[in-house]
C-alpha cells in the first residue's frame, strides 16, 4: 500500500512538472507574410488574412513546443484584386480544390543562441506535404491584467515548385523561392 501511495504522489507531481500551457494565435497582433521575386528585379509581397493556430509549451520556453496552423488559401492578399484572383486560380493555389494550407510541428530545438530555435514541421499546400524548417526568434512572454501573451517571429524559404505551384516554372518572371515571414502573438488559454 505504501508503494502505491508513493507512486500516486510521484505521478501527481510529475503531471504538474510537465503540464502543458495552451496558447491561441491572436490574429489582431499577428501576420502571415510572403515575398517573391518578380522579373528578377523587384519583390512582390503579400499575406494571408484568415488563419487559426495553436501552440503548446512546457513552461515559459519554446523547448519542445508544438504548433498547429491552418491557413485559408482564399484569404491571400497582395493589395491587387486581379493578381489575388489569379493567385486563387489553378495556376497557383487552386483554392476551390485546396482551400486550406496546414503546418504541424515535428520537433522544436533550441540553437544554443539566446531566444533562437529551429522549428521543424510538415507544411501542406495543395496536394503536397513537405518538411520545412523555420528559424524562430522568441520574443518572450508579457504578463498583464488582460492575460499572458507570447510573441515570436518565424522565417523560412520554400520552393513553390515543390508544392505544385507551377505557373512560370522557369522562374523567369516569377521567382521559384518564396520567403515566408510570420510575426505571431499568442494568448494563453
Amino acid at each position: 500500500m505504501k508503494k502505491v501511495m508513493i507512486l500516486l504522489v510521484m505521478a501527481v507531481m510529475s503531471t504538474g512538472v510537465f503540464a502543458q500551457t495552451q496558447w491561441k494565435v491572436d490574429p489582431n497582433h499577428s501576420s502571415l507574410n510572403f515575398n517573391i521575386s518578380h522579373m528578377g528585379i523587384s519583390f512582390v509581397n503579400g499575406k494571408f488574412l484568415e488563419y487559426t493556430g495553436t501552440l503548446s509549451t512546457e513552461g515559459e520556453t519554446l523547448d519542445q513546443a508544438k504548433f498547429d496552423f491552418t491557413v485559408k488559401a482564399t484569404s491571400i492578399n497582395t493589395n491587387i484584386e486581379d493578381r489575388d484572383n489569379h493567385l486563387r486560380s489553378a495556376d497557383f493555389f487552386e483554392v476551390e480544390k485546396y482551400p486550406n494550407m496546414t503546418f504541424k510541428t515535428t520537433k522544436m530545438l533550441a540553437t544554443g543562441k539566446p531566444d533562437q530555435y529551429l522549428l521543424y514541421g510538415k507544411l501542406t499546400m495543395k496536394d503536397v506535404t513537405k518538411d520545412v524548417i523555420f528559424d524562430v526568434h522568441f520574443g518572450g512572454i508579457a504578463k498583464n491584467d488582460k492575460g499572458d501573451k507570447l510573441g515570436l517571429k518565424a522565417t523560412t524559404t520554400i520552393n513553390r515548385l515543390d508544392y505544385n505551384v507551377n505557373y512560370d516554372p522557369t522562374g523567369a518572371a516569377l521567382g521559384k523561392d518564396v520567403e515566408i515571414v510570420l510575426n505571431l502573438q499568442f494568448a494563453k488559454q
